[in-house]
């Protein structure tokens, strides 16, 4: 059956003075990108502002729509920027507070790229909340807003009806996760691969805070990581690991560390966790066959990994995720 386009979920975009233009792009590019089996948009994105917007960048935005327009959108979405109140002084202008109240008041999702957290901040709709911006802002927007958990570390937190990002490359992660979260993985994988971007991070990984870029020439562990991720149902150790990038385990440590901010068991882990969540969402095995393919041994495992990782068991995982069409 064809998705009636007025069904169609609603993103807000509300656009402020100083707005970094890649984080206008990203979601306008991930949302509009989703379709069904039919080709049907998923979303309809609206770009709402109070006037023209000055960007970081030297060019001006002019909005299609104004800030009352987002009085319709299921989610709201804030882009960074690099200047104005929400950065220099905890300020807002009135109208966008108005509005951003108004859209939580009445349900609607709320959400930040980068340093727009600093928007949600000042709106006060942060307050005792745990939220993520780009660690290089840490100083700054932690200083302004003490009452909030920061986070500067992570790559995006999902709070509920409240999701912030990290800097630049994060909001495609957080985008992604939204559409994954409202249509599942196959959705949000197509989205993926149209957009030419990594499927899935997860949103505890590290920001990757100034690490050097992996040598030239094969010295790194990506080749390494590709070959785990093939045989993700098998057991794969540390040394097998390290032999496969030819280095010491001390050598590989270090560098997959470096590469991916976390240990090479950790990193397993959750590339096993997700393959599970994925086996969970997109097909009808047994919690025992998902946790053989994915590496984990047993449904107990299984049961144990995702609960400390998204707090729910499988069956109440696939019930909520899983999405036949």
């Amino acid at each position: 059956m064809r998705k009636n386009r007025a069904m169609a979920h609603v993103i807000g975009i509300l656009v402020c003075d100083g707005l970094v233009p890649f984080d206008l792009g990203v979601p306008t590019q991930i949302f509009l990108t989703a379709r069904d089996e039919d080709g049907n948009r998923l979303y309809e994105v609206i770009v709402c502002g109070a006037g023209p917007v000055r960007t970081e960048a030297g060019f001006t935005v002019i909005p299609e729509f104004g800030l009352d327009s987002l009085a319709r959108a299921d989610t709201v979405i804030v882009p960074g920027i690099h200047s104005g109140g929400p950065v220099t002084d905890g300020t807002l202008p009135s109208p966008v507070r108005d509005v951003l109240l108004a859209a939580s008041a009445r349900g609607a999702r709320i959400v930040s790229i980068c340093t727009a957290a600093s928007v949600l901040a000042a709106a006060g709709l942060l307050d005792g909340r745990p939220a993520a911006t780009h660690w290089a802002w840490a100083k700054r927007i932690g200083g302004l807003y003490p009452q909030v958990d920061w986070d500067f570390d992570v790559l995006f937190v999902d709070d509920g009806n409240v999701l912030t990002s990290a800097g630049v490359g994060a909001g495609v992660d957080l985008c992604l996760h939204i559409v994954r979260t409202d249509h599942g993985a196959d959705v949000a994988n197509r989205v993926a691969r149209r957009c030419v971007v990594p499927p899935w991070r997860d949103g505890g990984q590290a920001q990757f805070i100034e690490r050097p870029v992996p040598a030239a020439g094969g010295a790194g562990t990506e080749a390494t990581r590709t070959w785990v991720l093939e045989r993700l149902a098998e057991p794969v150790s540390l040394e097998e690991m390290a032999g496969h990038a030819r280095m010491s385990v001390r050598t590989f440590t270090r560098r997959f560390r470096d590469e991916t901010g976390l240990s090479p068991r950790q990193w397993l882990l959750r590339q096993r966790v997700e393959h599970a969540r994925i086996l969970l969402e997109s097909t009808d095995l047994g919690v025992d066959a998902v946790a053989r393919r994915a590496g984990l041994g047993s449904a107990t495992a299984l049961r144990q990994h995702l609960h400390a990782t998204i707090g729910v068991a499988p069956s109440a995982y696939r019930r909520t995720f899983r999405h036949t069409g």
